[in-house]
């Protein structure tokens, strides 16, 4: 059957209709949207509908905030989605919403291995349960239950609980960001807009001056890429800097979901920042946070670990997901 299938994240949104045979898919058309450039889903939606010529049964979309009764106020955009309204623009097509972090486990159904990076192998013939965890724009997190069969993807919002500083270094970025924002979540430090922050907050620690290109690459709203590249080709000490501590502090996050979720089965890094960073993935500073917790270090140490370098894991889920609908 064809469904559309729609990843809605801060940044982007992913739109296509896509051609379902159990976990087996086929992106038809395809296409890609500024998601600022829209005063909510449904303007997108008629875009995209006029091009694509509405050959599809059912749609849904994976959507980053929580989705309570078909409708999510999303956390990242000015937006309320609901599927109602969305319906009423799709000719009453039938339509569901999911949160885009269950969307992209479920979604790990269609990839194949060369979707992946590894980043620790674990022990052999490991099974139960997994997780996932996703920095892009927010910190998106999903577990996996494992039911016997397969790996059935339940939602989450734990990227917005409190970051709990370690250590005085901790506690000094915590205030810092506590005079910003208030309540500090995780997702304040690892997200695109962590990266930022993390680097001003380096830069208040060493007295360094804010560099020219760092404010202009802000106003454009570039810096956390920026920032990134700068690092990756080896061009600046306190850009390198800041993505090491981003690295300590993802990796960290993804060890406390993986204790709460009893991942043993595998921990996936989704999101769109991990795959432009993947090199720096194969130095420990991600693997040995994620494993620092004390009496569970062997257990971490023993649980897969992978990079989704896919960028269609979540839309893959969302067309899943549509094809139960009819």
């Amino acid at each position: 059957m064809k469904v559309l299938a729609g990843d809605i994240g801060g940044t982007r949104i992913r739109l296509a209709i896509v051609d379902v045979q159990g976990d087996r898919l086929r992106i038809g058309h395809e296409e890609s949207f500024f998601s600022k450039d829209y005063v909510g889903l449904e303007q997108a939606l008629e875009r995209f509908a006029f091009s694509a010529g509405l050959p599809f049964d059912s749609a849904c979309f994976g959507v980053a905030g929580p989705v309570l009764n078909n409708r999510s106020v999303t956390t990242n955009l000015p937006w309320i989605i609901d599927a109602g309204s969305i319906q009423s623009v799709l000719a009453d097509r039938p339509v569901c919403l999911i949160n885009d972090l269950a969307a992209n486990a479920l979604g790990i159904r269609a990839l194949s291995e060369q979707d992946f990076h590894l980043v620790n192998s674990g022990r052999s013939g490991s099974c139960g349960n997994a997780c996932i965890i996703a920095a892009g724009t927010g910190l998106g997190e999903a577990g996996m239950f494992w039911d016997g069969q397969r790996h059935l993807p339940f939602a989450s919002e734990g990227g917005h609980c409190d970051f709990a500083p370690a250590s005085d270094f901790d506690y000094r970025l915590q205030q810092f960001l506590a005079k910003r924002h208030g309540h500090v979540s995780w997702e304040r430090i690892v997200s695109g807009m962590g990266i930022v922050s993390l680097f001003e907050f380096l830069g208040q620690e060493t007295s360094a001056p804010e560099p020219e290109w760092f404010v202009l690459e802000k106003q454009s709203g570039n810096a956390a890429s920026a920032v990134s590249n700068a690092a990756l080709a080896g061009e600046n000490p306190l850009c390198l800097k800041t993505m090491h501590l981003f690295l300590q502090y993802y990796g960290a996050e993804a060890g406390n979901l993986a204790l709460k979720t009893m991942a043993t089965s595998g921990i996936y890094i989704g999101g769109g920042i991990a795959p432009k960073i993947v090199r720096l993935f194969g130095e420990t500073i991600f693997f040995d946070a994620l494993c620092a917790k004390g009496r569970m270090q062997t257990l971490l140490q023993d649980m897969p670990v992978k990079v989704i370098l896919n960028a269609r894991a979540a839309l893959f889920g969302a067309a899943i997901q549509a094809s139960t609908l009819s």
